[in-house]
């Protein structure tokens, strides 16, 4: 029901948008988020946004990606700027319907996407 797109590779300082399409149900009152994970590591949180609220990112984002959403297309984005080799991983779409708080754990989103690779040479 989440479909991610948008990776590839791409040098350093470059840029690149992800897109995640959502099928099957309306996903415009659903938290949408952005995870991310990289070979050896645990998947980890990039970026947030709740229906009709702010964005929220992880530190190590800020000012270098920014999420946004279009309700009409029933698509999320992530607009990735300044990307570094250690933006290297495999990123993943993810949405609820509820909105708890813990916007940054992954355990708190029921719909997942499949994932895509974002690659970035030095």
């Amino acid at each position: 029901q989440l479909q991610a797109s948008g990776g590839g590779l791409v040098q350093a300082g470059g840029s690149l948008r992800l897109s995640c399409a959502a099928s099957g149900r309306i996903f415009s009152n659903y938290v949408m988020a952005w995870f991310r994970q990289a070979p050896g590591k645990e998947r980890e949180f990039v970026a947030a946004m709740r229906a009709g609220a702010g964005a929220y990112y992880a530190d190590s984002m800020k000012g270098r990606f920014t999420i946004s959403r279009d309700n009409a297309k029933n698509t999320v984005y992530l607009q990735m700027n300044s990307l570094k080799p250690e933006d290297t991983a495999v990123y993943y779409c993810a949405a609820d319907p509820n909105y708890n708080g813990y916007y940054y754990s992954q355990i708190e989103y029921t719909y997942w996407g499949q994932g895509t690779q974002v690659t970035v040479s030095s």
